[in-house]
């Protein structure tokens, strides 16, 4: 007989999620500091967006994989936890090495791989962090669930954020000699590996998954149609596959043609790479091949629910617009509110270190919105128009980037961002786990989050073209561009309504 899975206390969804705090100070020490970092070891402006395509490309190739594996692993360390653990772990050795990369024969180059290691260990230990919610959690404690962990991404986000400015304060160095790394950021990636090792450890410790056969008596857990993915890829045609196949090609001939930026080739690589993929896998299914890991990528991600496709949509352009933030909001403070582009001058450094400011207030404002504004505006006007409403204020923070240059007045710009930033992390997530079969969360998560990644891979290869063609040498312009993404995403979210 079915039952339904017991209600959790607060203490309980704070040890589902703390492992969560420490994957975002990872993340937020890499995004708040590789540009710094990449800058600091000869790296132009138009180096940036190809030393960062490394993090976009790594988590399209793992979320989906591992989302998939986390689904079908069961023995005595649990489904999810073995892949928090070995990303962490993974993730905390690359922390730990990053800041040596000076000593290196080839630094930048040995950065941008170490960067590309970070990026493929925290995305091993997040992704499943999204399905855990969904496995743990009744539906009606999703909102809940997810909202405590934005909540510690934001936390995580605001100490990870934080940590160089707090040691200048205290008196570590924050200037070095040119092409070395100051002590700020040496030491708050030391730190950062070895908060991130000790919050997943506590999720690992603290949380007893369950077993198989409890998830297959709770209501609504039936095991997943492991054939389904062949079907629907038996019955299509190769049509698809052909199309994404030439639109790579021409993508590379237009990097000749056109003069477009070489990070352009990559686009064109992966374009052909999925068309071909897919092909392979209609070839695998049409000769009646048992399920396996590419079958059901490309099975699933072909047959996924309407409503996971509009908020796809979605996430596409909120996630452009973040990706922009990320890599340029160092060069637009730095150079238009501190006036100045040399990483070895006091300006630029002060400059890094008010981006970390900045970057504290957006992450801190998202950790209170989740848990003050985000439930209250979702019973008042439901999750469908707070994440409408939360979109645009953040877009109208981004616009306040264009115009101020006042670094104070910089503030109140991160408090819209960080408004849209809690949405983002948590409207997303509830609607899909309360509308998703829950046997395959994990691979559900993981292709959600190729609308993550495809957006960066996007602004990575396509940005600095554009760039460079309409206005050289001005990156405040790439505001404009995000604020515009996240206009888009608002409205888009409208149609997400009515697939529920």
């Amino acid at each position: 007989m079915a039952t339904q899975k017991p209600t959790l206390g607060a203490g309980a969804l704070f040890n589902i999620s703390f492992g969560f705090f420490g994957i975002q100070i990872g993340f937020a020490l890499q995004n708040a500091n590789m540009s710094r970092l990449f800058q600091t070891l000869g790296a132009s402006m138009d180096d940036l967006p190809a030393l960062w395509v490394a993090a976009p490309l790594t988590g399209l190739i793992v979320q989906p994989i591992i989302g998939y594996l986390s689904d079908n692993t069961w023995n005595r360390f649990g489904r999810r936890r073995p892949y928090f653990m070995t990303g962490a772990i993974l993730a905390a050795l690359a922390l730990f090495v990053m800041p040596l990369s000076p000593t290196f024969g080839a630094p930048l180059l040995f950065a941008a791989a170490m960067l590309w290691v970070l990026d493929a260990s925290l995305n091993i230990s997040m992704e499943p962090f999204r399905a855990f919610v969904g496995d743990m959690l009744r539906t009606d404690q999703h909102s809940a669930g997810y909202a405590v962990q934005t909540a510690f991404i934001g936390a995580g986000a605001v100490v990870g954020s934080i940590f160089p400015a707090f040691l200048e304060w205290i008196g570590v160095a924050n200037v070095a000699p040119a092409g070395e790394l100051p002590d700020t950021v040496r030491w708050s990636f030391w730190f950062g590996a070895a908060a991130l090792l000790f919050a997943v450890s506590w999720t690992v410790l603290t949380v007893r998954e369950y077993s198989p056969e409890q998830m297959a008596g709770f209501d609504g857990e039936a095991p997943a149609d492991a054939k389904q993915p062949i079907r629907l890829l038996a019955e299509k045609s190769f049509a698809s596959s052909g199309f994404w196949i030439v639109l790579g090609l021409g993508v590379i001939a237009g990097v000749s043609a056109l003069s477009l930026e070489k990070e352009m080739f990559l686009l064109g690589g992966l374009l052909i790479a999925y068309g071909l993929l897919s092909m392979i896998a209609i070839i695998m299914a049409r000769q009646g091949r048992e399920a396996n890991i590419l079958s059901s990528i490309i099975g699933d991600f072909a047959g996924m629910p309407a409503v996971m496709k509009r908020l796809a949509l979605v996430q596409f352009f909120s996630w452009s617009a973040l990706f922009i933030m990320w890599i340029n909001t160092t060069p637009v403070v730095t150079q238009y509110v501190y006036g100045s582009t040399d990483p070895t001058s006091t300006a630029y450094n002060a400059g890094a270190n008010w981006v970390n400011v900045l970057f504290t207030v957006y992450n801190g404002v998202a950790a209170i919105a989740a848990l003050a504004l985000l439930p209250f505006l979702s019973r008042t006007i439901g999750q469908v128009w707070t994440h409408s409403l939360c979109l645009t204020l953040g877009a109208a923070g981004f616009l306040m980037f264009f115009v101020v240059r006042d670094a104070q007045a910089l503030l109140l710009a991160e408090i819209g961002i960080g408004v849209a930033w809690a949405s983002i992390l948590a409207m997303p997530y509830a609607i899909l786990a309360s509308n998703l079969p829950q046997a395959k969360l994990g691979i559900y998560m993981g292709l959600f989050n190729v609308f993550i990644v495809v957006p960066q891979l996007l602004v990575a290869t396509v940005m600095g073209t554009a760039m460079n063609l309409f206005f050289p040498g001005e990156p405040i312009w790439t505001m404009l561009f995000a604020a515009a993404c996240w206009l888009i995403a608002a409205v888009a979210m409208v149609r997400v309504k009515s697939a529920l």
